[in-house]
């Protein structure tokens, strides 16, 4: 993934746990939900299986009924869900092929899987969360005794009673029975509620997030390098002092230029009397860890890459600095940010060591500490905060890095005693104009067949690069998407589930509202008001928390809340409030539409009411 590409930004370290959290809310709401629709199933047979209690009927005997009821329920959507899971998971892996990976260089194809072992241990899981889920139920109503049983209406009853002011004083009577229906109704409704809450809080995070991850990678990667790059190939395993197809690729025509460099690490003390005043001005080393910066004698020791660059390069990076081009010494970049400051996305900077005055000889003394110390004294051609045209970054986890960029003439005269070079080489070409997606997809097929047969390269273009991050991209909300979807599901179904579950247990509630003159009319609007008190509490509950948690990775990110607020997924967000609206008003709906029609006459003479 692309999703950021600064080392400092800290969003992608939250990809991981907001998707173990969602699993987890997933996972946990469908448990409930399996357990509240055998509660509900069940407790509307109280009166039948009272009157079976009352011809002799055991309690074990009930519960055995109840349990094989349940398996005989479930054993068909247990095989097929997972046969449809295995079936999904292998569309999953093909989607990750195709969508997320598909156009990423030197990536492994994902191969689907599914051990038998796994399989077996998937049904034993399911087959036990059915049966705790229906045994608690059935366990309780096995306890009643027969009359108890006989008698139940399963009418919800509230334990106290206690107004519901705000409803009363908005919607007058009807918002009073509907705040007593909901309160009666509470631990019915609460996955509904808890799932609903989840869904939101997890679709609003997540869409928050991919878009300040979007601002995040875009500003610090394509907007930051777009002018930079064109193509960049890895040739593996070459070292750039042996590379001879230099100049063949510089010669590529329609180039504006083309870098071949390699990295390097190595050492160097800083003296005390080397820094600059204003890193003085911020307690020089004094906040470096260990890691990074380590006492020595004479000053301290920090790490010096050294960027090798082929000789051409290198002299037209010192004509872009202004410095006279030569091969025989170093440029330094001159540069360190403001530890004490931690905002990476707008850092202060500020000189690093002193400048030496006129006519003062300046050399570095580069050194790579092993087995036995090994040193070489470097003539510095300058001192400078400008870099190559390159696409690397400097002094991003390390702040104290020193980095010296050389000629690969010069290198070649002091590997020996520095060593650290890496395994792999680059190349870094630009066009000379604005480039389309094919003509850069021919320089580096034009590269490639210049390399092959000798080199294992990696080559990437910047137009494709950003294409596959947006694909990517929309991937991975499409992945994460569906699971806040899968949470809504789960709230909205539980609604479905006690919404028609109870509309038969709910009659002779409203026989009696009826009988003291509520009209059709004002049990619609009853519903209608129920329907948006429990799809509208997760939205209010949500919504704080979700700024919060957005709040949060604002400032983790150092992004400007108008900048985020400019791109902020607001349509997304409101129409995923409208769906959960919907949804819950078209259960009350079809909720009402059963109880409209209630005749007084036949509800009195149902004994099971009375």
């Amino acid at each position: 993934m692309y999703l950021v590409r600064d080392s400092s930004d800290t969003a992608p370290r939250l990809l991981f746990p907001m998707f173990i959290l969602i699993t987890l809310a997933a996972s946990f709401s469908l448990i409930v939900i399996i357990h509240n629709s055998f509660a509900v199933s069940m407790n509307a047979r109280i009166h039948q299986f009272g009157i079976f209690s009352s011809i002799g009927a055991t309690p074990k005997q009930i519960r055995t009924c109840l349990l094989q009821e349940a398996a005989a329920l479930c054993a068909v959507p247990i095989l097929a869900g997972n046969l449809i899971g295995i079936g999904g998971s292998m569309g999953l892996t093909q989607l990750s092929n195709t969508l997320l990976g598909s156009d990423i260089p030197g990536r492994h194809e994902a191969v689907p899987g599914y051990h038998p072992l796994v399989l077996v241990l998937t049904l034993l899981v399911s087959v036990l969360t059915i049966w705790i889920c229906a045994w608690l139920p059935a366990r309780d109503l096995s306890r009643m005794t027969p009359l108890q049983a006989i008698r139940n209406a399963g009418e919800l009853q509230l334990k106290r009673r206690k107004n519901s002011h705000f409803l009363s004083l908005l919607f007058g009577v009807e918002g009073e029975l509907a705040g007593n229906a909901l309160k009666a109704q509470r631990k019915a409704l609460r996955t509904a509620s808890l799932s609903l809450i989840f869904a939101f809080l997890a679709f609003t995070v997540m869409e928050c997030f991919f878009a300040l991850s979007g601002i995040s990678t875009r500003e610090t990667y394509f907007e930051r390098y777009q002018e930079v790059w064109d193509v960049m190939v890895t040739v593996k395993d070459a070292d750039v002092d042996a590379f001879e197809e230099t100049d063949r690729i510089q010669g590529i025509k329609g180039l504006e230029s083309a870098v071949i460099y390699q990295k390097a690490m190595a050492k160097r003390i800083i003296a005390e009397e080397e820094m600059s005043e204003e890193m003085k001005s911020f307690g020089g080393f004094s906040h470096g860890s260990g890691e990074f910066v380590t006492q020595a004698d004479g000053g301290w020791l920090v790490d010096a890459p050294i960027i090798i660059l082929d000789d051409n390069s290198f002299l037209a990076y010192c004509e872009q600095i202004g410095v006279t081009p030569r091969l025989g010494g170093t440029v330094i970049l001159n540069q360190i940010r403001d530890v004490t400051n931690p905002d990476f996305r707008h850092p202060d900077f500020m000189p690093y060591i002193k400048v030496p005055g006129a006519g003062e000889n300046a050399a570095s003394i580069l050194r790579q500490s092993g087995k036995e110390e090994m040193t070489a004294e470097i003539p510095v051609l300058a001192y400078t905060e400008k870099v190559p045209v390159l696409r690397e970054e400097y002094a991003t986890l390390n702040y104290y890095e020193l980095v010296h960029f050389i000629p690969v003439s010069l290198w070649k005269e002091i590997k020996g005693q520095i060593g650290g070079m890496e395994e792999d080489s680059y190349i870094r070409v630009r066009n000379e104009e604005k480039a389309s997606l094919k003509e850069l997809n021919m320089v580096q097929e034009e590269i490639r067949q210049i390399l092959s047969g000798k080199y294992t390269i990696e080559s990437e273009n910047r137009i494709q690069e950003y294409e596959t991050n947006d694909k990517q991209i929309r991937g991975m909300m499409a992945v994460f998407g569906c699971f806040c979807i899968l949470l809504a599901i789960i709230g909205i179904g539980n609604v479905f589930s006690n919404t028609l579950g109870f509309a038969r247990q709910r009659k002779r509630e409203f026989v009696r509202y009826m009988s003291v003159g509520l009209t059709p009319a004002g049990m619609g609007k009853m519903f209608c008001i129920e329907a948006m008190v429990l799809a509208g509490r997760p939205i209010l509950i949500t919504l704080p928390l979700a700024a919060v948690v957005v709040g949060y990775m604002l400032k983790l990110s150092y992004v400007e809340p108008g900048e985020f607020m400019a791109e902020a997924p607001f349509v997304p967000i409101l129409l995923f409030i409208l769906a959960i609206l919907g949804s819950v008003a078209l259960a009350y709906y079809l909720a009402w539409r059963n109880v409209r029609e209630i005749s007084l006459a036949e509800v009195l003479k149902d004994d099971t009411m009375m």
